[in-house]
């Protein structure tokens, strides 16, 4: 009888120990420290702050690191540094494709839009006097100083060169790319298959007395407000972030309009690494790369991304969502965001 006992009371003990030994294990799992490091545009900067902190105070043990920069140098942080990043939203969706899968990335979304404008600031030379249909010869003045982002690293920069060739059909005036571009840098535009096809080399030797190069647009609007610059090329939810006053630009040149997808076509860039962007509709792109350390987690972000909440601060930060947001790679995403999303 008392050896029955006894071993009934060990075993009694085994069971209650390996309980709370386990619950340990299951909370800490809970518990355990996640963070995220999230690569994106410098334009996504704002809206990404807004959802990180939604995010987190959802999940308390998740934190989440955003590290904006040029698409491209986001992009190659991965592919040629070798950084394992959990997220990559690009302000140019196309750029995925392109320059990740099917090495980096299987899947990407398209999840947001824009369009650009000229930003200025009441102390910008001739505030007063420029608009849609002057912009152009005001930038000619040679006591202006305007800016755009390098067309190598940051998507903006090269759609600012795509806007302004665009803008001489529309305007009627051939010399618009030549007065602002050409003869102001190291970049030149040639006629290929039809197709003007601007050439950006690596040594873009912008004349600093009239025009400033930046590695991502969202420094120049520190520039605009400190008064160093009189004009720069921004997106549209930059310039409205920042308070700034821009110039909207017709649809047919500023990059915001399927209805002009063809008229976009006729004009494309050539980067220094020999890369030819057509221009397009700005369209955000945005995936999980596949070497992710937190996939499951960042999926669970990304939701935050394109799911209402996410809608919400975008539309709030001027930056138009799509609703719902679209793929091209529906059965290779994870399941949990396939009902989010609608396949094209």
């Amino acid at each position: 009888m008392y050896s029955f006992k006894r071993k009934t009371l060990i075993a009694f003990i085994v069971v209650v120990f390996i309980s709370l030994f386990s619950g340990c294990i299951t909370s800490d799992s809970n518990d355990e420290q996640v963070t995220l490091k999230v690569l994106h545009a410098g334009s996504l900067t704002s809206p990404m702050e807004g959802i990180k902190a939604i995010f987190e105070s959802e999940y308390p043990n998740v934190e989440v690191q955003l590290e904006p920069a040029g698409s491209v140098s986001c992009i190659k942080k991965i592919t040629d540094i070798g950084i394992e990043a959990d997220i990559l939203a690009s302000a140019d969706y196309s750029l995925i494709p392109s320059m990740m899968m099917p090495e980096y990335a299987d899947w990407y979304v398209m999840f947001a839009t824009n369009e650009m404008v000229l930003a200025y600031s009441d102390n910008s030379k001739y505030s007063d006097e420029i608009n849609a249909d002057n912009w152009f010869d005001i930038l000619r003045r040679d006591d202006v100083i305007w800016a755009f982002s390098n067309p190598n690293l940051d998507p903006c920069g090269y759609r600012t060169t795509l806007v302004i060739m665009l803008s001489e059909a529309v305007y009627g005036d051939d010399m618009i790319f030549e007065d602002l571009i050409s003869s102001q840098s190291n970049i030149s535009v040639g006629l290929e298959n039809g197709v003007y096809v601007i050439d950006c080399p690596e040594d873009l030797a912008p004349n600093t007395s009239h025009v400033t190069v930046r590695d991502k647009s969202v420094e120049l609007a520190s520039m605009l407000k400190e008064g160093g610059i009189d004009y720069a090329w921004e997106y549209l939810s930059v310039a409205k972030q920042n308070d700034l006053n821009y110039v909207t630009l017709p649809n047919a040149i500023n990059l915001s309009s399927i209805d002009f997808e063809d008229a976009y076509k006729t004009v494309a860039i050539r980067t220094f690494d020999g890369n030819v962007k057509v221009a397009k509709p700005i369209v955000y792109g945005i995936t999980i790369p596949k070497n992710a350390p937190n996939a499951e987690m960042a999926a669970e972000f990304l939701k935050y991304v394109i799911n209402s909440e996410g809608q919400t601060v975008f539309e709030e930060k001027g930056q138009p969502p799509i609703i719902p947001a679209k793929t091209m790679d529906y059965d290779k995403m994870p399941l949990s965001l396939r009902e989010l999303v609608m396949m094209i």
